[in-house]
């Protein structure tokens, strides 16, 4: 809710000018990357709040080893 009151005040004029300035400081081959990154960490952070196990957890509990203490 709270994105949609930031975008609510900010025109085109400030859309592009702040794309343009991360195309300057990052550069256009780094920001897929960094965009990736920083959804990838949303999406985590949203699964350890609910509660869901993590990729590494489920790897665990499929194997048949017993757990290292």
């Amino acid at each position: 809710m709270l994105a949609y009151t930031v975008f609510a005040f900010l025109g085109v004029t400030e859309v592009i000018l702040i794309i343009a300035v991360l195309l300057l400081f990052f550069g256009a081959s780094r920001i897929p990357g960094i965009g990736r990154g920083l959804g990838k960490g949303i999406r985590e952070f949203k699964d350890a709040t609910k509660g869901k196990p993590t990729h590494t957890e489920k790897e665990v509990k499929n194997r048949n080893e017993p757990p290292l203490v």
